[in-house]
C-alpha cells in the first residue's frame, strides 16, 4: 500500500464535531478527510431540534445533568454529565459569536424549546428546525477562513495503521472506489458519525453506516455500550431513504400521536404522554405499526398553518411526500437515529489506542447512557471536540507550517456490493432493532457473518459488519431491558446498572458461538 506522511493532525469527518475540533486546534495544522463536500452529508447538518443548554432563568447545569442521568436509565457517567452540562452555556455563546443565528425573542434572549424528558425548556434552536444546518453553515464559513486547515473532499477513511501498539496513520480511498493509501500522522481524531445507516429505516445521511467505529474496532479499540441504539419515534413514513425527521420540538409544541382510528395512544402509556422518553415513545410507535394501526403525528390543533413557516424542514418533507400537515396528520415510524454506544473515550476524548482521539457520535463518552436525552447529541459533540483538540495540542510539539498534502491518483477498486449492504440493513432491523430477543440476535449475527464472507476483501464493508457485530453481540450479552435496548425475552431491568465494554475479538467470539450447529 502506498504511504504518505504529514505533520498535520488528521481528522476523519466533516460534521460539527470535526469542524469544531479543527477550529479549536488552530493554528496547529490540520488535514480533514471528508467523503462529501464540506458541510454536506453529515448528521449534524440534519439535526433539527438544537443544542440543549441551561440558558433560562431558574434552570441550571445541575438540573440539566439530573435530567441527563434520569433519561440515561442508570448507565450515564455522572462525572461526564456534570462536565458537559456545565460547559454547555459557553458553547452556545461561542457558536453565537461565530455567527450562528439562534432564535431570539424581542428582548434578545434565546428562544428555548422543551423536548422529551427535559424538566425545563432548554433547547436552543434556529428557525424552528434548522439548528444543525445553520450551525454547520456558520462553522463551515469560519473553517474556510482558517489557513491552518486543509480539507480533502471526496475521500473516505477505510482503516487505521498501527505501529508499536498505537495508531500511526489512516488508510483512505476515493469515494467512487479506489485502492487505499496510507497517511501517516502524529495524531488521528475520528469524528465521522454513528451507525444509524446500518438499519433499513434511518434518519441518518446515506454514508453514516458505522464505518468509523468499525475501523477503530478492527484496529483493537475498546467499544462501549454498543447495544444502545436510539430509535427516533417520529421519522416521516413516506418511503424516503433516509427517512425525513419530524423533530421532537413538534411534540414540545403540543403535537399529538394518533393512529389511523384517531386514537391518541400515548396518554395510557406514560404520564408525560408524547413527551415520554424516546425509547418508550419509539416502542409505542413500533407496536402501532406492527398492529397495522398506522401511527401519525398530528400538528393540526397546536400549530395549524404555522408548521409551514416555523418548521420548514418538516414542511418540505411533507411537500415531497404529498402530505398537507395543515389538513392531515403526518405518518410516522420508528427509525434508527443515534448510536449512544461507540469507541470508548476518557474525559479528553482519548480512545484505548495511543494517538487516537474520538468525538461526536462515533464516541462513547458515558454521557448518554442507555437512552440519550434529546438535543444532548450536538452538545456532546461540541464539548468533546474542544476537549479532544486541547488534549491533542498538549500531546504534540508545534510542527510549524506543515505543507499541504497532495494525494496521488489511485487505481480503481471494488466498493461494497449494494445488495450486501441492503441485506445487512434488513438483518439489523429485523434482529437488532426496536424490539430484540435471543433468537433474533443470533440469527442476525449469522447473517452478518454470511454477508461479511461474501465480500471479504472490502474494507468499507468490513467496517460496517464489525460495528453491526458489536451491536448485536452486546445486545445478546445484555439479558435485560434498559433504555433504548429492549429484550422481549428479558423485559425487566436488572437492579445493577452496568455499562458494556467489548473488543471486536470478543464480539466475534460471541458471533461464532451463536452460529447454528451444522448437521
Amino acid at each position: 500500500m502506498q504511504q504518505l506522511a504529514t505533520e498535520r493532525v488528521v481528522i476523519i469527518g466533516a460534521g460539527l464535531a470535526a469542524i469544531y475540533a479543527a477550529l479549536k486546534l488552530a493554528p496547529h495544522p490540520v488535514l480533514m478527510i471528508s467523503p462529501e463536500d464540506l458541510g454536506h452529508g453529515a448528521s449534524s447538518a440534519w439535526a433539527q431540534g438544537g443544542v440543549a443548554a441551561a440558558m433560562a432563568p431558574g434552570d441550571s447545569a445541575a438540573a440539566h445533568a439530573a435530567d441527563t442521568n434520569r433519561a440515561g436509565a442508570g448507565t450515564v457517567d455522572p462525572r461526564v454529565a456534570e462536565l458537559v452540562t456545565q460547559e454547555a452555556r459557553d458553547h452556545i455563546l461561542d457558536l453565537t459569536g461565530l455567527g450562528t443565528p439562534f432564535d431570539r425573542d424581542a428582548k434578545g434572549g434565546y428562544v428555548l424549546s422543551r423536548e422529551a424528558a427535559h424538566s425545563f425548556a432548554r433547547v436552543v434552536r434556529v428557525k424552528g428546525d434548522q439548528a444543525g444546518a445553520e450551525i454547520m453553515r456558520a462553522l463551515t464559513a469560519e473553517l474556510r477562513r482558517t489557513p491552518s486547515v486543509q480539507v480533502l473532499e471526496g475521500w473516505l477513511a477505510t482503516g487505521l495503521q498501527m505501529q508499536d501498539g498505537g495508531v500511526a496513520g489512516v488508510d483512505v480511498a476515493r469515494v467512487e472506489g479506489s485502492a487505499p493509501l496510507s497517511i501517516m500522522a502524529p495524531a488521528i481524531l475520528l469524528a465521522g458519525g454513528g451507525s444509524g445507516g446500518l438499519y433499513a429505516i434511518t434518519t441518518n445521511p446515506p454514508r453514516i453506516r458505522g464505518q468509523v467505529i468499525g475501523m477503530a474496532a478492527r484496529a483493537g479499540a475498546v467499544v462501549a455500550d454498543a447495544e444502545f441504539v436510539q430509535f427516533h419515534p417520529t421519522a416521516i413514513d413516506a418511503g424516503e431513504d433516509p427517512a425525513p425527521l419530524a423533530t421532537e420540538a413538534l411534540r414540545g409544541e403540543g403535537a399529538w400521536l394518533i393512529n389511523r382510528d384517531g386514537t391518541r395512544f400515548m396518554t395510557d402509556l406514560h404520564p408525560d404522554a408524547e413527551l415520554a422518553p424516546r425509547d418508550i415513545v419509539a416502542r409505542a410507535i413500533y407496536a402501532q405499526t406492527r398492529a397495522g394501526l398506522r401511527p401519525m403525528l398530528d400538528t393540526r390543533a397546536c400549530l395549524g398553518a404555522r408548521v409551514l413557516t416555523e418548521f420548514p424542514a418538516v414542511a418540505g418533507a411533507c411537500a415531497r411526500a404529498g402530505i398537507d400537515p395543515v389538513a392531515d396528520a403526518i405518518p410516522v415510524a420508528a427509525a434508527a437515529h443515534y448510536h449512544m454506544g461507540g469507541i470508548a473515550t476518557d474525559l479528553d476524548g482519548r480512545a484505548s489506542l495511543a494517538n487516537l482521539w474520538v468525538c461526536g457520535e462515533a464516541a462513547s463518552t458515558g454521557l448518554h447512557g442507555a437512552n440519550r436525552l434529546a438535543s444532548n447529541g450536538l452538545l456532546e459533540a461540541l464539548v468533546f471536540a474542544r476537549r479532544a483538540a486541547l488534549s491533542i495540542k498538549d500531546a504534540l510539539t508545534d510542527p510549524g507550517d506543515a505543507a499541504p498534502l497532495t494525494l496521488p491518483d489511485c487505481p480503481s477498486a471494488p466498493q461494497p456490493d449494494p445488495e450486501l449492504v441492503t441485506r445487512l440493513r434488513q438483518a439489523m432491523t429485523a434482529g437488532a432493532g426496536v424490539v430484540r430477543d435471543a433468537a433474533g440476535l443470533r440469527h442476525c449475527l449469522h447473517q452478518i457473518a454470511t454477508i461479511e464472507a461474501a465480500q471479504p476483501d472490502c474494507p468499507s464493508l468490513a467496517n460496517m459488519t464489525a460495528t453491526a457485530t458489536l451491536i448485536a453481540a452486546a445486545a445478546l450479552m445484555r439479558r435485560e431491558s434498559r433504555g433504548g435496548h429492549y429484550r422481549s425475552d428479558f423485559p425487566d431491568t436488572l437492579p445493577d446498572a452496568q455499562r458494556s465494554y467489548l473488543t471486536l475479538d470478543q464480539a466475534l467470539a460471541i458471533r461464532t458461538a451463536s452460529e447454528p450447529e451444522k448437521t
